[in-house]
């Protein structure tokens, strides 16, 4: 099932849908439940319909079959008619991981053919010769999955203009794979966690790269760099476990104003989404709304290619099964001007 937070044109406030088949309506899923004779306050918004876990999962795929019909169908919306926002406007936290090596590594390279070329050249060089160079993460990278907080305030969801911060001139996207925590948990089983994913959904991690570089001298964060108004996109669906049979081997891919930047699988990740809400729920309560990024796919960011956005652009990131993300970036003299 494909989950979303829209809004109708015009309307003030959002509902939370569903995909129907065809894919060209929506089930507004609370007024189908009082249609069908239900409250549906359960159906409230995401982070009603998560607390809700099995049970509200369950009553929303009875409403969704229920409703495979006419158009005319109560709560029946065109997808044409709504604003597909963040599925999940105000995630109770994001944590935000590490887990592929190659961006890692090729992120690192970027940054030595900055401060000494030579350097960056040379571990490409023995890379193609030996299979591998020997810039490489630190040892408690491969020990363990490692993530920053990001803010939860700040996130925007499909067709948002993303405000580009004053503090930089490299602003740059990320593509990720991200899941969302549905039920509360602590000390979690690797061998269990698959039961707290409530979906899966992409994210887009926007980066001031220039002020990262700045601040991490500090050896702190990342904070500010990812840390401003618009800088965490979601979207554009929350997609339930039983529609990605294999979380990992998706395919993924970015595109900066219709031009491929970028394109790979998940299947690459060093840690599992299981291995991450392991670690993270050690002593730490896990509860429904959290989300947890997988970190860049490798090429999947402006930093490894050190191409940079310019304002203006639209980035588009695709996953398999998941769907389109789309967003502009924009100077804030822009968005004046055209008001």
């Amino acid at each position: 099932m494909k989950l979303a937070t829209c809004v109708r044109h015009g309307a003030a406030f959002p509902f939370l849908g569903a995909q129907l088949s065809g894919k060209q309506t929506l089930l507004d899923l609370r007024s189908a439940a009082r249609s069908a004779g239900d409250s549906g306050d359960v159906f409230a918004d995401m982070l009603t319909y998560l607390d809700g876990g099995d049970e509200a999962l369950q009553r929303a795929h009875e409403l969704v079959e229920q409703t495979d019909r006419p158009p005319e169908s109560a709560g029946v919306v065109p997808v044409g008619d709504v604003q597909l926002l963040s599925p999940l406007p105000r995630p109770r936290s994001i944590r935000d991981c590490l887990a592929f090596e190659q961006h890692y590594i090729g992120a690192m390279r970027t940054v030595a053919k900055w401060k000494l070329a030579p350097l960056a050249g040379l571990d490409r060089g023995i890379a193609r010769v030996l299979g591998r160079g020997f810039l490489r993460p630190p040892k408690v990278w491969y020990e363990r999955p490692i993530y920053y907080k990001g803010n939860p305030a700040s996130v925007v969801g499909h067709e948002a203009d993303v405000q580009w911060p004053s503090f930089t001139e490299k602003l740059d996207f990320e593509l990720e794979l991200a899941v969302v925590i549905g039920q509360t948990g602590k000390d979690i089983s690797v061998q269990r966690a698959r039961e707290w994913i409530a979906g899966y959904t992409i994210f887009n991690d926007f980066s001031a790269r220039d002020f990262q570089m700045y601040e991490m001298k500090g050896r702190l964060g990342p904070a500010k760099s990812k840390d401003f108004d618009t800088g965490n996109v979601l979207g554009p669906w929350l997609v339930t476990p039983d529609e990605i049979d294999d979380p990992y081997n998706l395919r993924m891919s970015a595109r900066v104003n219709g031009e491929e930047w970028a394109s790979g699988t998940s299947g690459d990740m060093r840690f599992t989404f299981e291995e991450m809400i392991a670690a993270i729920s050690q002593d730490e309560t896990l509860y429904p709304g959290d989300v947890i990024g997988s970190g860049t796919l490798p090429g999947g960011c402006g930093l490894e290619l050190d191409r940079w956005l310019k304002p203006g652009d639209v980035v588009e990131l695709e996953i398999e099964r998941i769907g389109v993300l789309r967003n502009r970036v924009v100077r804030p003299e822009q968005l004046s001007a055209m008001s």
